[in-house]
């Protein structure tokens, strides 16, 4: 009963067989997965995609290092696509220092994110969060940029909770409760246990991909370890970062499979139970329904 809620299905990389990766990650078990946009056409891709595949869902939102396509314009089409039903999220959104050196740009994206944040507001969807430090760093200037903002958002959504008179003024697209306290992920956590630890008080989730299995990771190891694991995702970021044992190859949803296994390892549980308590988190996060 897997989940990956973060796969980029819609590459170019998935062209010449994405029917048969599907396939396989249904006989591999998966019952969800997730396909973020990274800017209105790849977008505009999951939603078809979603609409083609029963166990396919999808986000909307522009990845930082591609803010020059923000407009309003952009903010509009995306505000129209965050209404289709098996639209669960907005995002890939969030910093990148990594890539984006200057400070003018860096500032860019600090507004690109707030006014997709506000989006998310609107809509009444989570969002998918991308943190990447300057070097690849563990922490830094952008998880402080990144916190700060996320803080002040947070902090705005739990001003409008559950009203004297029984009332919910923000509330998920069902209806029926506050996302305030389940804001969204940090995918692809990279970061320090610290920052973690900051991002969970927020209610945020933490995504974790296949590095965690590689020799080196010890110390991402040691910072999962830490969270708890009703707060812990399970993601491929395929075709990127194949874990162990496909290291260097071209990552599929399939492969979520490797990192449940590392997970269990490193909480000292099942995989089985991992799976389950993952996807448990990931319905509750998404608001898409259990697993069947």
């Amino acid at each position: 009963m897997l989940t990956d809620t973060h796969c980029h299905l819609d590459a170019t990389a998935f062209d010449p067989d994405r029917e048969a990766v599907i396939q396989r990650s249904t006989e591999a078990g998966l019952r969800r997965i997730l396909v973020p946009g990274l800017d209105v056409r790849s977008s505009q891709r999951a939603i078809h995609l979603a609409n083609d595949h029963a166990c396919l869902y999808a986000a909307v939102g522009i990845h930082p290092t591609e803010i020059d396509k923000l407009e309003s314009k952009t903010l509009g089409d995306l505000r129209s696509l965050s209404q289709y039903d098996k639209v669960v999220a907005i995002g890939e959104i969030g910093l990148d220092y990594y890539w984006v050196k200057e400070d003018d740009k860096r500032a860019r994206q600090r507004e690109a994110l707030r006014k997709q944040l506000e989006l998310a507001t609107e809509s009444k969807r989570p969002v998918i969060i991308h943190l990447r430090e300057e070097g690849d760093a563990e922490d830094g200037q952008c998880a402080l940029d990144l916190l700060g903002i996320l803080e002040s958002w947070v902090a705005s959504m739990r001003s409008l909770q559950p009203q004297t008179d029984g009332s919910v003024r923000t509330s998920d697209k069902s209806g029926s409760n506050t996302f305030a306290n389940r804001p969204g992920v940090l995918h692809s956590f990279s970061g320090s246990a610290q920052t973690a630890a900051r991002a969970i008080s927020l209610g945020f989730y933490i995504g974790v991909t296949g590095p965690v299995t590689y020799k080196s990771a010890e110390k991402r190891r040691q910072v999962i370890a830490g969270v708890p694991f009703e707060r812990l995702l399970i993601e491929t970021d395929a075709p990127y970062l194949a874990p162990d044992p496909y290291r260097g190859k071209r990552n599929e949803p399939a492969f979520v499979a490797h990192i449940a296994d590392k997970i269990a390892e490193i909480h000292s549980c099942t995989p089985q139970e991992v799976a389950a308590v993952t996807a448990s988190n990931a319905a509750r996060l998404f608001n898409w329904g259990e697993t069947d």
